[in-house]
Protein backbone atom coordinates (compact mmCIF):
# COMPACT_ATOMS: atom_id res chain seq x y z
CA UNK A 1 0.00 0.00 0.00
CA UNK A 2 1.23 3.14 -0.75
CA UNK A 3 2.53 5.84 1.88
CA UNK A 4 0.20 8.74 2.08
CA UNK A 5 2.16 11.79 1.79
CA UNK A 6 0.46 15.36 1.86
CA UNK A 7 1.69 18.85 2.02
CA UNK A 8 1.92 20.54 6.19
CA UNK A 9 1.17 23.84 6.28
CA UNK A 10 3.68 25.63 8.95
CA UNK A 11 4.46 28.95 10.65
CA UNK A 12 8.08 28.98 10.72
CA UNK A 13 9.89 31.99 12.52
CA UNK A 14 12.39 33.59 10.21
CA UNK A 15 14.90 34.92 13.16
CA UNK A 16 15.22 35.98 16.59
CA UNK A 17 13.79 39.19 17.01
CA UNK A 18 14.23 42.62 19.02
CA UNK A 19 11.31 44.61 20.10
CA UNK A 20 7.51 44.13 19.49
CA UNK A 21 6.87 41.09 17.21
CA UNK A 22 5.71 41.64 13.66
CA UNK A 23 3.53 39.74 11.32
CA UNK A 24 6.71 39.74 8.72
CA UNK A 25 9.23 38.03 11.69
CA UNK A 26 6.93 35.13 10.84
CA UNK A 27 6.15 33.04 7.25
CA UNK A 28 3.50 30.64 6.54
CA UNK A 29 4.40 27.86 4.08
CA UNK A 30 3.25 24.84 2.80
CA UNK A 31 6.70 23.40 1.39
CA UNK A 32 6.74 21.29 3.85
CA UNK A 33 5.52 17.85 3.39
CA UNK A 34 4.59 14.62 5.90
CA UNK A 35 3.78 11.00 5.81
CA UNK A 36 0.28 10.04 7.34
CA UNK A 37 1.77 6.55 8.13
CA UNK A 38 4.46 6.01 11.25
CA UNK A 39 8.02 4.31 10.45
CA UNK A 40 8.31 0.73 11.19
CA UNK A 41 9.97 -0.34 14.43
CA UNK A 42 10.50 3.52 15.77
CA UNK A 43 8.46 3.33 18.90
CA UNK A 44 7.06 6.05 21.19
CA UNK A 45 6.09 8.47 18.05
CA UNK A 46 2.63 9.95 18.48
CA UNK A 47 0.88 11.39 14.52
CA UNK A 48 -1.38 14.50 15.32
CA UNK A 49 -3.88 16.23 13.24
CA UNK A 50 -4.21 19.84 15.13
CA UNK A 51 -6.93 21.30 15.66
CA UNK A 52 -6.65 24.35 17.89
CA UNK A 53 -3.56 26.34 19.35
CA UNK A 54 -3.31 28.74 21.98
CA UNK A 55 -1.45 32.14 21.61
CA UNK A 56 0.46 33.17 25.28
CA UNK A 57 2.39 35.72 26.11
CA UNK A 58 5.47 33.63 27.49
CA UNK A 59 5.90 32.50 23.55
CA UNK A 60 7.23 36.07 23.12
CA UNK A 61 10.56 35.71 25.02
CA UNK A 62 11.19 32.22 22.69
CA UNK A 63 11.80 34.50 19.89
CA UNK A 64 14.18 36.04 21.05
CA UNK A 65 18.35 34.49 21.98
CA UNK A 66 18.16 32.86 25.02
CA UNK A 67 19.52 35.14 28.14
CA UNK A 68 19.69 34.37 31.93
CA UNK A 69 16.27 35.29 32.27
CA UNK A 70 15.20 32.42 30.16
CA UNK A 71 13.09 29.34 31.54
CA UNK A 72 12.98 28.12 28.26
CA UNK A 73 14.98 27.76 24.98
CA UNK A 74 14.79 29.84 22.39
CA UNK A 75 12.61 28.72 19.12
CA UNK A 76 14.81 27.73 16.16
CA UNK A 77 14.72 29.59 13.53
CA UNK A 78 13.93 28.35 10.40
CA UNK A 79 11.46 26.20 12.16
CA UNK A 80 8.01 25.81 13.17
CA UNK A 81 6.77 28.06 16.32
CA UNK A 82 6.07 25.74 19.21
CA UNK A 83 3.14 26.17 21.60
CA UNK A 84 0.55 24.68 23.45
CA UNK A 85 -2.43 23.04 21.31
CA UNK A 86 -5.23 20.15 20.87
CA UNK A 87 -4.56 17.54 18.82
CA UNK A 88 -6.16 14.44 17.97
CA UNK A 89 -4.05 11.39 17.65
CA UNK A 90 -4.02 9.83 13.93
CA UNK A 91 -1.58 7.32 14.77
CA UNK A 92 0.55 6.57 17.66
CA UNK A 93 2.98 3.94 18.74
CA UNK A 94 3.76 5.14 22.00
CA UNK A 95 1.82 3.01 24.99
CA UNK A 96 -0.30 5.92 26.42
CA UNK A 97 -1.67 6.81 23.03
CA UNK A 98 -3.85 5.39 20.37
CA UNK A 99 -5.16 6.47 17.03
CA UNK A 100 -8.54 8.89 17.50
CA UNK A 101 -7.34 9.73 21.26
CA UNK A 102 -7.80 13.87 21.95
CA UNK A 103 -4.69 15.12 23.61
CA UNK A 104 -3.92 18.72 24.12
CA UNK A 105 -0.05 19.68 25.13
CA UNK A 106 3.16 21.11 23.01
CA UNK A 107 2.87 20.80 19.59
CA UNK A 108 4.16 23.05 16.29
CA UNK A 109 1.95 25.50 14.80
CA UNK A 110 1.52 23.23 11.68
CA UNK A 111 -1.60 21.31 10.32
CA UNK A 112 0.22 17.45 11.00
CA UNK A 113 3.03 16.89 13.77
CA UNK A 114 4.97 14.18 14.33
CA UNK A 115 5.82 14.42 18.43
CA UNK A 116 8.61 12.33 19.22
CA UNK A 117 8.89 14.09 23.02
CA UNK A 118 5.78 13.15 24.42
CA UNK A 119 6.02 14.39 27.39
CA UNK A 120 4.32 17.77 27.84
CA UNK A 121 0.89 15.55 26.46
CA UNK A 122 -1.99 14.83 28.10
CA UNK A 123 -4.89 13.25 27.25
CA UNK A 124 -8.36 14.79 27.10
CA UNK A 125 -11.03 12.75 29.36
CA UNK A 126 -13.76 15.23 29.18
CA UNK A 127 -15.50 15.82 25.73
CA UNK A 128 -18.80 17.66 26.77
CA UNK A 129 -16.95 21.06 26.88
CA UNK A 130 -15.10 22.69 23.73
CA UNK A 131 -12.05 20.62 22.79
CA UNK A 132 -11.27 24.78 22.55
CA UNK A 133 -11.18 25.14 26.10
CA UNK A 134 -7.78 22.97 26.64
CA UNK A 135 -5.79 25.65 25.19
CA UNK A 136 -7.07 28.05 27.90
CA UNK A 137 -9.22 27.11 31.02
CA UNK A 138 -8.87 23.44 30.55
CA UNK A 139 -5.19 23.64 29.77
CA UNK A 140 -1.79 25.80 30.74
CA UNK A 141 -4.01 29.33 31.77
CA UNK A 142 -6.44 27.61 33.86
CA UNK A 143 -3.74 26.00 35.33
CA UNK A 144 -1.78 28.74 35.65
CA UNK A 145 -4.74 30.69 37.70
CA UNK A 146 -5.35 27.95 39.76
CA UNK A 147 -1.75 27.21 41.21
CA UNK A 148 -1.18 30.79 41.10
CA UNK A 149 -4.61 32.08 43.36
CA UNK A 150 -5.01 29.02 45.33
CA UNK A 151 -1.41 27.96 46.22
CA UNK A 152 0.73 30.82 46.02
CA UNK A 153 -1.76 33.80 47.16
CA UNK A 154 -2.63 31.84 50.16
CA UNK A 155 -6.42 33.91 49.93
CA UNK A 156 -8.87 34.27 52.66
CA UNK A 157 -12.18 35.32 52.75
CA UNK A 158 -12.83 38.75 52.42
CA UNK A 159 -9.42 39.47 51.15
CA UNK A 160 -8.86 42.19 48.79
CA UNK A 161 -7.63 41.21 45.45
CA UNK A 162 -6.07 43.45 42.11
CA UNK A 163 -5.52 41.32 38.72
CA UNK A 164 -3.39 43.15 36.24
CA UNK A 165 -4.07 41.83 32.54
CA UNK A 166 -7.49 40.74 34.29
CA UNK A 167 -9.45 40.49 30.83
CA UNK A 168 -6.80 37.79 29.22
CA UNK A 169 -7.06 33.86 29.47
CA UNK A 170 -5.56 33.95 32.96
CA UNK A 171 -6.91 36.93 34.29
CA UNK A 172 -9.96 36.32 34.22
CA UNK A 173 -10.01 33.08 35.69
CA UNK A 174 -8.01 34.58 38.65
CA UNK A 175 -10.95 37.17 39.19
CA UNK A 176 -13.57 34.84 38.92
CA UNK A 177 -11.88 32.21 41.81
CA UNK A 178 -11.06 35.20 43.69
CA UNK A 179 -14.90 36.20 43.50
CA UNK A 180 -16.15 32.42 44.91
CA UNK A 181 -13.48 32.62 47.68
CA UNK A 182 -15.19 34.77 49.07
CA UNK A 183 -12.64 38.16 48.15
CA UNK A 184 -13.16 42.02 46.83
CA UNK A 185 -11.89 42.26 43.91
CA UNK A 186 -10.77 44.78 41.25
CA UNK A 187 -8.92 44.65 37.70
CA UNK A 188 -7.13 46.24 35.67
CA UNK A 189 -7.36 46.39 31.40
CA UNK A 190 -6.68 48.18 28.23
CA UNK A 191 -10.02 49.64 26.70
CA UNK A 192 -13.59 50.23 27.98
CA UNK A 193 -14.95 47.20 26.25
CA UNK A 194 -12.55 44.94 28.43
CA UNK A 195 -13.51 47.29 31.69
CA UNK A 196 -17.08 46.70 30.69
CA UNK A 197 -16.03 42.74 30.42
CA UNK A 198 -14.76 42.81 33.76
CA UNK A 199 -17.76 44.30 35.69
CA UNK A 200 -20.46 42.62 33.68
CA UNK A 201 -19.58 39.22 32.77
CA UNK A 202 -16.80 37.60 34.78
CA UNK A 203 -18.32 39.56 37.89
CA UNK A 204 -15.56 41.50 39.04
CA UNK A 205 -16.65 44.27 41.96
CA UNK A 206 -14.54 47.22 39.68
CA UNK A 207 -12.26 47.20 37.00
CA UNK A 208 -10.21 50.24 35.52
CA UNK A 209 -8.72 51.40 32.29
CA UNK A 210 -4.78 51.87 32.89
CA UNK A 211 -4.56 54.19 30.09
CA UNK A 212 -6.87 56.39 31.14
CA UNK A 213 -5.28 56.85 34.29
CA UNK A 214 -2.82 59.77 35.08
CA UNK A 215 -1.85 58.84 38.29
CA UNK A 216 -1.69 54.76 39.03
CA UNK A 217 -0.96 55.30 42.88
CA UNK A 218 -4.51 57.52 43.06
CA UNK A 219 -6.54 54.87 40.87
CA UNK A 220 -5.50 51.79 42.95
CA UNK A 221 -6.21 54.08 46.55
CA UNK A 222 -9.35 55.24 44.79
CA UNK A 223 -10.80 51.21 44.73
CA UNK A 224 -8.59 49.85 47.61
CA UNK A 225 -8.63 52.76 50.39
CA UNK A 226 -7.25 50.05 52.87
CA UNK A 227 -4.77 48.44 50.87
CA UNK A 228 -4.53 45.26 49.01
CA UNK A 229 -4.09 42.39 50.60
CA UNK A 230 -3.57 39.92 47.06
CA UNK A 231 -1.43 40.76 43.82
CA UNK A 232 -1.76 38.86 40.76
CA UNK A 233 0.94 39.98 38.53
CA UNK A 234 1.16 39.86 35.25
CA UNK A 235 2.01 42.68 33.76
CA UNK A 236 5.17 44.53 35.62
CA UNK A 237 6.66 47.79 35.27
CA UNK A 238 4.78 51.02 36.63
CA UNK A 239 1.80 48.73 37.65
CA UNK A 240 4.12 46.32 39.89
CA UNK A 241 5.28 49.95 41.36
CA UNK A 242 2.24 51.40 42.53
CA UNK A 243 0.81 48.26 43.34
CA UNK A 244 4.01 47.76 46.05
CA UNK A 245 3.22 50.99 47.37
CA UNK A 246 -0.56 49.54 48.22
CA UNK A 247 0.08 46.74 49.20
CA UNK A 248 -1.27 45.75 53.09
CA UNK A 249 0.92 44.21 55.95
CA UNK A 250 1.37 40.33 55.05
CA UNK A 251 0.19 40.86 51.36
CA UNK A 252 1.06 38.52 48.91
CA UNK A 253 2.15 38.97 45.21
CA UNK A 254 1.73 36.08 43.17
CA UNK A 255 4.15 36.94 40.13
CA UNK A 256 2.60 34.80 36.92
CA UNK A 257 4.15 37.19 34.14
CA UNK A 258 5.36 41.02 33.23
CA UNK A 259 3.62 41.20 29.93
CA UNK A 260 4.99 45.07 29.61
CA UNK A 261 8.68 44.20 29.59
CA UNK A 262 8.82 41.19 27.05
CA UNK A 263 9.24 43.54 24.40
CA UNK A 264 11.68 46.38 25.88
CA UNK A 265 15.31 46.08 25.07
CA UNK A 266 16.18 46.87 28.44
CA UNK A 267 13.68 45.88 31.06
CA UNK A 268 12.93 48.81 33.30
CA UNK A 269 14.17 48.07 37.03
CA UNK A 270 11.32 47.64 40.27
CA UNK A 271 11.52 50.38 42.55
CA UNK A 272 9.56 50.22 45.54
CA UNK A 273 10.93 46.77 46.81
CA UNK A 274 12.05 47.40 50.66
CA UNK A 275 8.50 47.38 51.03
CA UNK A 276 8.19 43.96 51.16
CA UNK A 277 10.19 43.96 54.03
CA UNK A 278 8.51 46.69 55.82
CA UNK A 279 5.12 45.01 55.28
CA UNK A 280 6.53 41.67 55.42
CA UNK A 281 5.32 41.31 51.74
CA UNK A 282 5.77 37.74 50.63
CA UNK A 283 6.45 38.00 46.88
CA UNK A 284 6.50 34.93 44.86
CA UNK A 285 7.08 33.69 40.93
CA UNK A 286 6.03 30.27 39.72
CA UNK A 287 6.32 28.90 35.83
CA UNK A 288 3.06 26.61 35.64
CA UNK A 289 4.28 23.52 34.36
CA UNK A 290 6.64 22.39 37.75
CA UNK A 291 2.52 22.21 39.14
CA UNK A 292 0.71 19.69 35.90
CA UNK A 293 1.74 16.97 38.42
CA UNK A 294 -1.73 18.46 40.46
CA UNK A 295 -4.03 18.82 36.79
CA UNK A 296 -6.63 16.04 38.10
CA UNK A 297 -7.28 17.86 41.20
CA UNK A 298 -7.37 21.16 39.12
CA UNK A 299 -9.96 19.09 36.86
CA UNK A 300 -12.30 18.26 40.20
CA UNK A 301 -12.62 21.38 41.16
CA UNK A 302 -12.62 23.67 37.80
CA UNK A 303 -15.56 20.92 35.71
CA UNK A 304 -18.39 21.54 38.09
CA UNK A 305 -18.10 24.79 37.86
CA UNK A 306 -17.99 25.07 34.40
CA UNK A 307 -20.83 22.53 34.30
CA UNK A 308 -23.13 24.78 36.74
CA UNK A 309 -22.20 28.09 35.43
CA UNK A 310 -20.49 29.80 38.06
CA UNK A 311 -17.41 30.24 35.21
CA UNK A 312 -17.54 32.86 32.43
CA UNK A 313 -15.04 31.90 29.96
CA UNK A 314 -14.07 33.92 26.70
CA UNK A 315 -12.29 33.09 23.47
CA UNK A 316 -11.32 35.14 20.65
CA UNK A 317 -10.70 32.81 18.29
CA UNK A 318 -9.52 33.75 14.72
CA UNK A 319 -10.03 31.22 12.12
CA UNK A 320 -7.06 29.44 10.02
CA UNK A 321 -3.26 28.42 10.61
CA UNK A 322 -2.32 31.37 8.18
CA UNK A 323 -3.26 33.87 10.25
CA UNK A 324 -1.81 32.55 13.25
CA UNK A 325 1.07 34.64 13.42
CA UNK A 326 -1.28 38.13 13.47
CA UNK A 327 -3.42 36.96 16.80
CA UNK A 328 0.23 36.08 18.26
CA UNK A 329 1.27 39.45 17.75
CA UNK A 330 -2.29 40.83 19.02
CA UNK A 331 -1.48 40.14 22.44
CA UNK A 332 0.91 42.80 22.68
CA UNK A 333 -0.93 45.18 21.89
CA UNK A 334 -3.99 44.38 23.30
CA UNK A 335 -6.23 43.67 19.96
CA UNK A 336 -7.54 40.33 21.74
CA UNK A 337 -10.59 40.17 23.91
CA UNK A 338 -10.60 36.85 26.00
CA UNK A 339 -8.17 34.06 25.51
CA UNK A 340 -6.91 34.49 22.26
CA UNK A 341 -6.95 31.19 20.02
CA UNK A 342 -6.49 29.99 16.18
CA UNK A 343 -8.71 27.45 15.18
CA UNK A 344 -6.86 25.22 12.61
CA UNK A 345 -9.52 22.86 11.72
CA UNK A 346 -13.62 22.29 13.90
CA UNK A 347 -13.73 18.68 14.26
Amino acid sequence: MAEVVVRNKQVILKDYINGYPKESDMVVTSDATICLELPENDGGLVLTKNLYLSCDPYMRSRMSRATEASYLDSFTPGSPILGYGVSRVLDSSHPNFKKGDLIWGLINWEEYSLIKDTSSLIKIQHTDVPLSYYTGILGMPGMTAYVGFYEICSPKKGDTVFVSAASGAVGQLVGQFAKLFGCYVVGSAGSQEKVDLLKNKFGFDEAFNYKEEQDLNAALKRYFPNGIDIYFENVGGKMLHEVLRNMRLNGRIAVCGMISQYNLDQSEGTRNLFLLVTRSIRMEGFVVFQHYHKYSKFLEMIMPLIHEGKITYIEDTVEGLENAPVALIGLFTGTNVGKQVVAITHE
